[in-house]
């Protein structure tokens, strides 16, 4: 790894607009991690209109601020108000507001601050070193190779899906469909466009991604019923003592680990990360019963795993184009409106986006680390603002920042179907997730599949030929295949049992 370009990027972090917008996007994300409901893939994408008017890297530095913010946010309400902000957050409840009835809140915030900087901090060097390796590697990549990279990521996404694999896969199937709307890249020829000039040029990221994650969000959470306000904890002795450090130490490590490899997995994530990390202290400990009643190590394993798993998703991301996860999805097309592909060939072509981006976390966790306990009374005072308040204000802006994209009253009624979609697929159990990175990625699959058959003369066996891309196959056969094949065997281990039961 050259060391020039790493150093020109801190240079561009360094710039007052940049610093400034690594600020901001922080502020936002933790904003958002206290707050119920709004999680960072609806916020980004309501705030995609404000990032047309900015340079690409500080567009960037921001969104990615919103997203590993939100995981510092979602652990003050946790602690103090048994009230998760953030779906990540959800472990840290159980030992965190445990330690904060027994007078410990301060120890449990210090401990989740320290931990959240060290899993973020170690996370970001690996992803410096590992992100250009994987992007090298992955300038071998042609038309087949890419073809099945993308599919294998939707059907990453939609095996670890919420709403289950089947209702993820429908939903992917939805999001393939709608990429095709619009002329054909290679005829001309007009599909699903109902002699509509709008929707000639295809649908707009942008209405699509504010009415999935943030009309229907705010929808479906005003429908929900809120929990009263809970009278926070007071907040003493922030920084935990000697013997709390020594005993969270290891669980630090291990959650940075486990981190960092969840996220780089499609579909893995600061969710699956945190539930993994508590897991595995949960079992190696030799009192167990402790946890839920106030263990230390029950706060700094989950919220190192999720800060480490936030900043890792960046890797598959920036150096092959594929999102992670649906926040991903939402800053992939956030680079797309600023006329930036991501993949193989961004760390030489946009060096300085790349190291620009990279290295603005190391100044965004410093951030975290000084603002997350100073802000604790304010962000709980945020907390009591009513959501029939706050959800007209946030529907107004999102539809204003749809209109001024393009000037486009459809984009308006585009905003709303789409909110409507994805309040009705939030209702029915469907995760947004998969149709938006299904969408995302749709132009990428069909430009890359037609080249390949065009290559290959029309032969699919092609596929096999080529070391890269049959390997991919064989890894999306096994991810196909596998799920199906244990249903199969527990089915078949429980039909015996069945069949004993008296009549």
């Amino acid at each position: 790894m050259e060391v020039s370009p790493v150093l020109d990027g801190f240079a561009v972090v360094l710039e007052p607009t940049n610093l400034l917008y690594c600020l901001v996007g922080v502020v936002i994300g933790m904003l958002v991690g206290v707050l119920p409901g709004l999680g960072p893939a609806a916020t980004i994408a309501i705030l995609l209109p404000i990032t047309l008017g900015l340079e690409a890297v500080t567009a960037i530095i921001m969104v990615a601020g919103i997203f590993y913010g939100a995981q510092y946010g979602g652990t003050i309400t946790s602690v103090l108000l048994r009230l998760p902000g953030e779906a990540s957050s959800v472990v840290t409840v159980f030992d965190g507001h445990a330690l904060a009835r027994q007078g410990k809140a301060g120890t449990a915030l210090g401990i989740a601050a320290i931990g959240s900087f060290v899993g973020g901090t170690l996370a970001i060097i690996a992803l410096s070193v590992v992100a250009p390796m994987v992007a090298e590697f992955a300038l071998d990549f042609g038309p087949p190779e890419y073809t099945m990279l993308a599919l294998l990521g939707i059907l990453l996404v939609a095996t670890v899906s919420n709403g289950g694999m089947l209702k993820a896969l429908i939903a992917a199937a939805v999001g393939l469909l709608l990429a095709t709307v619009g002329r054909d890249g290679f005829t001309s020829a007009e599909r699903f466009t109902f002699d509509s000039l709008s929707l000639a040029d295809g649908l707009d990221f942008v209405p699509i991604a504010m009415g999935l994650f943030g009309l229907g969000e705010i929808l479906y959470t005003l429908e929900e019923r809120h929990r009263a306000a809970h009278a926070p904890t007071k907040v003493a002795n922030v920084w935990p003592s000697r013997s709390d450090l020594r005993q969270s130490s290891g669980a630090i490590g291990r959650g940075g680990v486990i981190g960092f490899i969840l996220g780089i997995l499609p579909g893995g994530g600061a969710v699956l990360a945190s539930l993994a990390a508590y897991a595995l202290e949960k079992r190696r400990s030799r009192t167990p019963e402790r946890f839920g009643r106030g263990a230390v190590e029950g706060v700094a394993a989950p919220e190192t795993a999720n800060n480490a798993a936030a900043t890792s998703s960046f890797i598959p991301l920036l150096s092959l184009g594929i999102p992670a996860n649906a926040t991903m999805a939402v800053i992939f097309g956030a680079l797309l409106i600023q006329g930036i592909t991501p993949g193989p060939q961004l760390v030489t072509e946009h060096p300085e986006l790349f190291w620009g981006v990279v290295n603005s976390m190391y100044i965004g966790n410093i951030l975290l680390l000084i603002m997350s306990i100073p802000l604790v009374g304010l962000f709980v005072r945020i907390l009591r603002i009513r959501p029939t308040i706050l959800a007209p204000i946030t529907v107004l802006i999102t539809l204003i920042g749809a209109y001024t994209v393009n000037n486009s009253v459809f984009d308006i009624g585009l905003v709303v179907f789409f909110g409507v979609l994805g309040y009705l697929m939030k209702k029915l159990g469907f995760d947004p997730g998969p149709l938006v990175l299904a969408f995302v990625l749709g132009s990428l699959l069909e430009s890359s599949l037609r080249r390949s058959l065009l290559l290959f003369e029309g032969n699919p066996g092609g596929f096999l030929t080529r070391p890269i891309s049959g390997t991919l196959f064989a890894l999306f056969l096994a991810v196909a295949l596998v799920p199906t094949a244990r249903a199969i065997w527990r089915n078949r281990r429980s039909d015996p049992q069945r069949s004993k039961e008296p009549v």
